[in-house]
């Protein structure tokens, strides 16, 4: 979404993210597009948002877990593409250590979620794709959305990707 502001008489249109009401593994713009979501390093698949998108495509879970067990080029900041229509790929990101807040904190990995939408960056604007997400990482990682937004911001909506972001009714 453009907004325009008025700076000594110039007109600066800034992108914003996009937030809806709604579900994101139903994204609502035309063309391509991308959900993201935030996995751990453990192969663990089984609650939160993957649950949404298992119910509706079985392909990022299978997927998911062969990436696991193979261990090739599993890790924190990697990401694993996953195709479930002709216009709408999953994007599985490795974000979180873990499952359990330990003395390091909660398993959300900022570092890691970085990498992981630089990545995401990189596909997008390939494809030429939106993006889609719930609010990553604050779930069942523990992240705060005060520190994942301007995240977003400055890496994916700065650079002209459109970023829709799904709170679920």
């Amino acid at each position: 979404m453009n907004i325009q502001s008025k700076s000594k008489g110039l007109i600066k249109l800034e992108k914003k993210i996009i937030y809806i009401k709604g579900d994101a593994t139903n994204p609502i713009a035309k063309g391509k597009k991308i959900i993201a979501h935030i996995c751990n390093d453990i192969g663990g698949w089984g609650k939160g948002f993957v649950l949404a998108i298992s119910k509706k495509w079985e392909l990022p879970e299978k997927e998911y877990r062969v990436w696991y067990n193979s261990k090739e080029n599993f890790a924190l900041g990697k990401v694993q593409y996953v195709n479930v229509t002709e216009y709408i790929t999953i994007a599985n990101m490795i974000a979180q250590k873990g499952t359990k807040t330990g003395s390091k904190g909660p398993p959300i990995r900022y570092q890691a979620l970085e990498k992981c939408l630089e990545n995401l960056l990189i596909k997008a604007k390939e494809n030429n794709s939106s993006v889609h997400m719930p609010r990553i990482g604050c779930g069942l990682a523990g992240g705060k959305w005060e520190i994942i937004e301007p995240m977003i911001l400055d890496i994916l909506v700065k650079n002209n990707i459109d970023v829709y972001v799904y709170d679920f009714l």
